[in-house]
């Protein structure tokens, strides 16, 4: 995203828009510019705002005016009253960071828009998890915080070395150029993203481990993660064993989503 200098009349109506904190008025200037490195490309200040077309040399004048006879010309706060934003070409490895942030953008690898991919929501109809099979979803990132594919790649390379399966249909999974190693593509380790979803599965008797390891890899990278863990019911809608285990690890397993079933499959091609 970039901001037009020649537009922008610094009205700071977009500061608090950004979800990363990535936009600052520079006084130097007299214009809003935004951190390019703390920018993760997710669109909210493009679209979170309505662009009006006021004439930039007018509202300066008006707001210089307003200054001196010491009375405040300023724009509806939820307005770029010039329009000033500019949503610009992007390309690899830069895209990714749109592809990641922008609830619009759809991932060419799932053609899913958002974090790209389902997790277990239709685990009635493509079922990831079998029986058996325990399914994790490791989320990175959170609006103000984001997160770097090196921090993410830290934690894939623990745990490939554990031996986990990493779900196929799942964007992190198609940009990792050795899913038994964990490695992720070299040329996008620095960008940043808003969040991201890794997600894998493995036996029962790995869960103690592999809570454990993500555990520790939280300590070591800069951002936050939250683990959402999953298992199949019994022919009667229960579940012993996952919540056993939880439970004597000393976490408060309660059920969140509970697919019932009643799915079905439309998209023969998506299966």
């Amino acid at each position: 995203m970039l901001i037009d200098t020649n537009k922008c009349v610094a009205c700071a109506n977009c500061v608090p828009v950004c979800p990363m904190g990535a936009i600052y008025v520079d006084p130097d200037i007299g214009r809003a510019r935004i951190n390019q490195d703390e920018c993760v490309e997710c669109g909210t200040c493009f679209r979170g705002m309505s662009q009006e077309h006021l004439n930039p040399t007018l509202v300066r004048t008006v707001r210089k005016l307003a200054r001196l006879f010491r009375f405040r010309f300023e724009p509806e706060p939820d307005v770029c009253p010039t329009a000033a934003f500019v949503m610009n070409e992007l390309e690899m490895p830069r895209l990714v960071r749109q592809v990641f942030s922008d609830p619009v953008v759809e991932h060419k690898s799932t053609g899913i828009k958002g974090r790209g991919t389902e997790e277990v929501k239709t685990n009635d109809v493509n079922p990831r998890v079998g029986v058996g099979e325990v399914g994790y979803t490791i989320e990175f990132g959170r609006p103000g915080v984001g997160v770097r594919f090196r921090d993410i790649q830290e934690m894939t390379l623990e745990l490939a070395r554990m031996g986990v399966q990493f779900e196929a249909k799942n964007p992190i999974s198609h940009l990792m150029t050795d899913k038994s190693t964990g490695h992720i593509r070299a040329d996008i380790l620095d960008e940043k993203i808003l969040s991201a979803i890794v997600e894998i599965k493995t036996t029962l008797d790995q869960v103690e481990a592999v809570l454990g390891a993500v555990e520790e890899v939280n300590r070591r990278i800069d951002t936050v993660t939250a683990v959402g863990i999953s298992t199949r019911c019994d022919d009667s809608g229960e579940e012993t064993q996952l919540a056993q285990v939880l439970e004597d690890l000393g976490y408060g397993a309660e059920r969140a989503k509970t697919n019932m079933g009643l799915g079905r499959l439309t998209n023969a091609e998506a299966a």
